[in-house]
């Protein structure tokens, strides 16, 4: 099965690796690495990684272009992204391991001329024909309005794809009414439309259920060190990791969209997706930069994540069986 991601709005990740890190200071950094970034491209990445077939579009500045170019030689994903005026932004991370913390810095992005849009529509509907997943994912750039999510979904949706969203705020909203397959938002970005009522897993429950009753199939909260919540309108489940040194945070989410869908195509159940995308995501807190170890130890991860069904209406949690 083929699948394309789409990120609008990509960015160099510059990582700085700074222990103690201390604001309002000088700080001596012990190491760099640069990495081709943004959401859909991580995505891409670790489904390239899990042996899935990959393709990458969106929009890419024509003067910085190598870093991504390279990245997706090395991973075999084949390239559809189109070039536009200027250089791709670069987002700095700043990687605390000794606290196990990690500081975001981003930029804005490159506002894309009109005639690149049209050229990245037709590629788009040119993906469309044979490709049956499509993720969008990521904040647009500047002067793209936000109805150009939802088109973009129903567009997708009209030619039988399905879709996986991972956008937040404005864009979110705009984008559940159009009805994608699968949207996969933290506790953070729930807050921030008014879809969270409340602290606790009855209320992150009751939230991702108001998300299936808009038409989307699946919709995944995610919650950091608590797991996440899977729920598909009929199961609701709780998958909970255990511990792991965390290295940098930066893709965690984007990996566990990766593991959803590679689950899906491969026809598992709710529980062992719940299962592979906690250890995706798992898999990515152990990295820097979106790589994924050998399927054994993706496979040996996911043994360890519980899974148990939650009840929000009568806050029961049952185990599910190993």
């Amino acid at each position: 099965m083929n699948i394309a991601t789409i990120t609008l709005n990509p960015a160099i990740d510059q990582t700085v690796f700074v222990d103690h890190f201390q604001l309002n200071t000088v700080n001596r950094a012990r190491a760099m690495q640069r990495d081709a970034g943004g959401k859909g491209v991580n995505v891409a990445s670790f489904l390239a990684d899990y042996g899935l077939s990959v393709t990458a579009t969106g929009l890419l500045g024509a003067e910085n272009p190598h870093i991504f170019e390279r990245h997706f030689a090395a991973k075999g994903i084949t390239d559809r992204f189109v070039r536009v005026p200027g250089a791709t932004r670069i987002g700095v991370k700043i990687v605390d391991e000794a606290n196990q913390q990690t500081t975001d810095i981003n930029l804005p992005g490159l506002p894309p001329p009109p005639a690149a849009l049209n050229t990245l529509i037709d590629v788009i509907d040119e993906l469309a024909v044979n490709h049956e997943w499509f993720v969008l994912a990521g904040k647009l750039p500047p002067g793209v309005p936000i109805e150009f999510i939802p088109n973009l979904v129903a567009r997708l949706r009209s030619f039988n794809c399905n879709v996986a969203l991972d956008v937040s705020g404005p864009a979110l909203i705009a984008g559940l009414q159009a009805q994608p397959s699968l949207v996969k938002p933290n506790l953070d970005e729930l807050r921030q439309i008014d879809l969270l009522d409340g602290e606790g897993l009855e209320a992150v429950g009751n939230a991702a259920r108001r998300i299936n009753q808009m038409g989307v199939g699946l919709a995944i909260v995610s919650m950091g060190a608590q797991g996440a919540i899977f729920s598909d309108g009929t199961q609701l489940l709780h998958a909970i990791p255990p511990s792991v040194t965390v290295r940098s945070t930066v893709g965690a989410g984007d990996a566990m969209v990766a593991g959803t869908i590679a689950g899906l195509v491969e026809g598992l159940s709710l529980t062992e997706i719940a299962r592979r995308a906690t250890a995706f995501s798992l898999a990515a807190l152990g990295s820097i930069g979106a790589h994924l170890p050998p399927r054994a130890e993706l496979i040996a991860l996911a043994a360890k994540v519980t899974v148990t069904v939650v009840d929000p209406a009568v806050t029961t949690v049952t185990p599910v069986d190993q």
